[in-house]
């Protein structure tokens, strides 16, 4: 039988987070401000370590259980199934699929212990619980952030002529982001990282610019399904998303094969920076690692821009702390914020959140070890970073 799922506050209990002298996050319900849904049913051993990596699968003759990732599933996943820390990959699956999707996905969701999700379900949704479902299943709010170039894509699919087109997608966006939408819309997200960089012109582009590149790009999507790489159309619907006041993201740094890493580095997003700043709207820039440092920069430097760590700190396993460690060098402490960047398994959620605790928790405790910062202070940063700096963010939360 699958061990009790414990809530938020007795994780250290668990074992799934190092007990110290000062539990500065034990406790604490998480917004996590970006994340997905998870699989609806249960995976073979090919489709979950399909999962545990950014690739196409791992390579062959080789498991992605070997990796930092497939380790610390194994040692922090395996007590909440029931099973001892480091069980095997083979016995781990096995009590998964014994146990069966629906038991394991509530489990690890709810171990992860945050209060609210923030989901991008604008991708490779297929396969993945629905909202109201995710709702369900982790019995927490959920806010949904739309994915601008998957609105651009409906409005081509649904017909438009180049000469609409400009206007049809602004119109969308505006409808998808209303305030009494359901699921609620807290925010928008582009992923013109992986789709053409972010060394792009960030102006937004002129209407006839918009024609002139729907026209070419319509005839490509009705003949082909070309999807959306046009950096004209692309900065169009960025601008379309910055006129809705909300949060904007912005998929930075770590991703999948189909971006040019060099052309995801956050730094490049200064323009855009110095264009949005007289706007007041937030810019979030998602992941950002191995350019967290320039992240942090970037949130030092411009007052709008906000940053996190999501995607590296399960990946990276033990060295999380350092990488965290890296953005708080210069990053304030008011401008970072918790991400999983969790897909399809829900033990990414898990990680991402027990990572995350120990690793902010952990330096907090030695920067106070070591007289730097009060634990008064220590608690109020902890939670600032884990909840507050999110709901002071974004201007829409769910209950």
């Amino acid at each position: 039988m699958i061990c009790p799922v414990p809530d938020s506050g007795s994780l250290v209990s668990l074992g799934l987070v190092p007990a110290g002298p000062v539990s500065f996050l034990d406790g604490v319900p998480l917004v996590d401000h970006h994340c997905h849904s998870v699989v609806a049913d249960d995976l073979d051993r090919t489709a979950f370590e399909a999962l545990l990596t950014e690739g196409h699968g791992p390579a062959p003759g080789t498991s992605a259980f070997d990796s930092a990732l497939g380790f610390s599933v194994r040692r922090w996943c395996s007590p909440v199934l029931g099973l001892p820390p480091h069980a095997p990959a083979e016995e781990y699956l096995e009590r998964r699929s014994e146990l069966g999707s629906p038991a394991v996905t509530r489990a690890m969701l709810r171990a992860a212990g945050a209060g609210t999700l923030l989901v991008d379900h604008g991708f490779a949704v297929s396969g993945l619980l629905d909202l109201d479902a995710l709702t369900t299943t982790a019995g927490v709010g959920v806010g949904e952030v739309v994915r601008l170039e998957a609105v651009a894509e409906h409005v081509a699919d649904a017909g438009v002529d180049a000469a609409g087109y400009g206007e049809a997608v602004r119109s969308e966006v505006a409808r998808r982001t209303a305030p009494d939408r359901t699921p609620l819309v807290v925010a928008c997200k582009t992923v013109l990282a992986y789709r053409a960089g972010l060394d792009v012109d960030p102006h937004r582009p002129e209407p006839a610019e918009v024609t002139a590149a729907a026209d070419g790009w319509l005839a490509r999507r009705a003949r082909d399904g070309e999807p959306l790489r046009d950096p004209v159309l692309l900065r169009h619907g960025l601008w379309a998303g910055l006129d809705t006041g909300l949060p904007l993201q912005l998929h930075t740094g770590f991703g999948d094969p189909d971006e040019d890493l060099h052309r995801a580095d956050p730094a490049l997003l200064a323009g855009l920076a110095r264009l949005v700043e007289p706007l007041g709207v937030p810019l979030m820039l998602l992941h950002t690692y191995p350019f967290h440092r320039q992240a942090a920069w970037m949130a030092q430097v411009f007052s709008g821009v906000y940053v996190d760590v999501s995607l590296a700190v399960p990946y990276v396993g033990p060295r999380s702390t350092s990488v965290i460690a890296e953005m708080l060098e210069l990053a304030p402490f008011a401008k970072v914020l918790y991400a999983s960047d969790a897909y399809g398994l829900p033990e990414l959620h898990l990680l991402g959140a027990l990572r995350f605790r120990a690793a902010l928790g952990g330096l907090l405790e030695h920067l106070c070890a070591t007289d730097e910062i009060s634990p008064a202070d220590a608690e109020r940063v902890a939670t600032m970073i884990a909840r507050d700096n999110a709901r002071r963010i974004y201007p829409r939360m769910p209950a």
